[in-house]
């Protein structure tokens, strides 16, 4: 027995000196999931009830657009920005307010988060999936005078028709700064403001670092999308326009 054991020892010793054998490569081969591939039918056949439903609630009929709502359609403000932007106020306002006992200033949203136009016709689920395709949650951050100051410099920097709603800005005709207004009033940099906006321009999308000067955070575990999706439900006719929030004056 006791020269099994010796034996047994032996060989585990020797089975762990051994060194495995070294990997010198990995292949790899990429496989396309294209329309040549042929259907597997009991796939389809189990996929088909949920596709189905999926379907009839992306395209049920929520709304109706009397004409096309397009992110392209002015210089600094544009149709489509507009009404992103004034849904997330009109949504978030009572849910931050029951939260917080406090009322949102402003938003701000980006530019090339707007990723479709909202066609003239019916407006469905399925509209805010393809605009808004991204899982983009709703905050409202508190935001001290200087750093607001610095999100208007931004603003007018970009040469793009960034979403706001709340907020007026009016450039002279040499393109600078002429004044800023905030719920009708002129903005205050010794004040601080609540702004909504989204969680990936926090986390630093869009380069907005200003945002992280932020006092506080409110989280509203809101989805943009699904906000979108319950202000659709709530009106007949989307009505979206490009207007005065953000203009330059052209005569002195």
């Amino acid at each position: 027995m006791k020269l099994f054991v010796v034996f047994i020892t032996i060989v585990l010793l020797t089975a762990c000196t051994q060194r495995p054998p070294k990997l010198t490569a990995i292949k790899g081969e990429q496989l396309g999931i294209t329309s040549d591939l042929s259907p597997n039918d009991s796939i389809e056949n189990f996929v088909a009830p949920y596709r189905s439903r999926i379907n009839s609630v992306l395209d049920s009929v929520l709304a109706y657009a009397p004409n096309a709502i397009v992110r392209t359609d002015g210089t600094l403000n544009s149709s489509e920005g507009n009404l992103m932007a004034d849904i997330l106020y009109q949504q978030a306002q009572p849910i931050f307010s029951l939260r917080s006992g406090h009322e949102i200033d402003f938003v701000m949203l980006n530019y090339g988060g707007i990723r479709n136009v909202i066609s003239a016709g019916n407006v469905t689920s399925r509209t805010a999936f393809e605009v808004m395709p991204f899982e983009n949650y709703i905050v409202v951050l508190e935001l001290p005078g200087k750093a607001v100051r610095e999100m208007i410099s931004y603003l007018i920097a970009s040469n793009r028709p960034q979403p706001i709603s709340g907020m007026q800005i009016i450039l002279n005709k040499e393109g600078s700064l002429q004044s800023v207004n905030i719920q009708g009033k002129p903005f205050d940099e010794n004040k601080t403001y609540y702004v909504g906006t989204i969680d990936y321009l926090l986390q630093g999308g869009g380069n907005m670092d200003f945002l992280q000067d932020n006092k506080s955070v409110t989280e509203l575990d809101y989805l943009l999308r699904n906000a979108m999706i319950d202000y659709f439900k709530k009106v007949d006719t989307l009505e979206a326009k490009v207007d005065d929030r953000f203009i330059q004056i052209k005569q002195p």
